[in-house]
């Protein structure tokens, strides 16, 4: 499986919503997995200076990192790009 990097700005997210949407996206990747969809949630390095996020993913293919992201409603202009 490849590592997916998604990169958002979250400007204006407070510590306990960037904690839910982590819990969110590590509940979504273990039942997207269960369910026969390889996909889970690495981590997130947030820069609150910047309001940026980049979050690591596993998964078969970066349809289902975004798959995951719309499914745990995690939403922001975000880029889903291969980390190499």
């Amino acid at each position: 499986m490849a590592v997916y990097m998604v990169e958002r700005s979250l400007k204006g997210i407070t510590m306990d919503q960037l904690g839910a949407a982590q819990k969110s996206a590590i509940e979504t990747g273990k039942n997207m997995t269960a369910s026969g969809k390889k996909v889970r949630y690495i981590r997130s390095t947030f820069v609150p200076d910047e309001a940026r996020c980049m979050c690591l993913f596993e998964a078969t293919g970066p349809e289902l990192v975004k798959e995951l992201n719309e499914t745990a409603k995690i939403h922001s202009h975000a880029s889903w790009k291969p980390s190499t």
